[in-house]
């Protein structure tokens, strides 16, 4: 084991560990990011196929979602009744998008998504610019629809239930750090299911070195996101999001659209 780690490059690692590192940041501490970020780069930047870059992304999120997930827990940053809300749909939507990815191209709706998205973030940029120390927080309606769908989506494109469920929630006037933390546990069970799938489609070939390096910098930026989640007033991170938001649609409805 030692002798297999210091025969790693790590020179050529390290820009992976950094990469995972930020993304699981930002992703830790407003709902958001990892997949999207992560994603993009395997594919756009490293030629990844789309399945192999979904699968990969998916394997290291089991563990930083995992970590992070027990770090929203310990800060009580978890709505367990909205998890339950969120969880089990947005577990079969995952399945469903794995198969689909896997056997078919998923791809062809990827810019109105990412262009609705992006609507979305400046819709929760007007939310934050005008939230005051009236607002009170309000249980969300539309649940099992929408992480059916961001399920779904995150599988399917790599990156996508973060985006789809936390933004939405946030509309719907929920509060962000329970949105953010309850949104970041979820998505612990969705990926060990689309990992599972993608194993048993594509066998462990679709996980490569650059996996590991995601991994060591996502699980070193796990329990750092919930600390800060807890820490920055409501408003401060609703305008995070939205800014999150808007920057990685735009790039990826240019990506999707060049």
């Amino acid at each position: 084991m030692i002798e297999f780690i210091t025969n790693l490059d790590w020179s050529a690692i390290a820009p992976f560990i950094a990469i995972g590192f930020l993304a699981q940041l930002i992703d830790g501490a407003l709902g958001m990011a990892f997949g999207v970020i992560c994603s993009t780069l395997l594919v756009s930047v490293m030629g990844v196929p789309p399945a192999r870059a979904s699968a990969g992304v998916h394997f290291v999120e089991m563990f930083t979602t995992g970590a992070s997930g027990i770090s929203h827990v310990l800060h009580k940053n978890v709505d367990w009744k909205l998890f339950a809300r969120i969880a089990i749909p947005g577990v079969i939507g995952g399945g469903l998008g794995a198969v689909a990815i896997s056997y078919i191209h998923a791809e062809a709706a990827r810019p109105a998504v990412m262009l609705y998205l992006t609507c979305i973030g400046f819709y929760l940029l007007y939310k934050a610019l005008t939230f005051g120390q009236e607002h009170r927080p309000r249980d969300p309606k539309i649940t099992a629809p929408l992480g059916l769908v961001g399920g779904f989506l995150d599988a399917s494109g790599g990156g996508g239930w973060g985006p789809v469920v936390t933004s939405n929630l946030l509309i719907q006037g929920s509060d962000p750090r329970k949105t953010i933390g309850t949104v970041n546990t979820a998505e612990f069970f969705l990926t060990v299911a689309i990992s599972v799938i993608f194993t048993a489609t594509l066998g462990f070939e679709a996980f490569t070195m650059v996996t590991g390096g995601l991994l060591l910098g996502g699980l070193m930026a796990a329990p750092l996101g919930a600390w800060v989640a807890k820490r920055i007033q409501p408003r401060k991170l609703l305008f995070a999001v939205s800014i999150v938001l808007i920057a990685t649609s735009l790039f990826s409805l240019y990506k999707a659209l060049s």
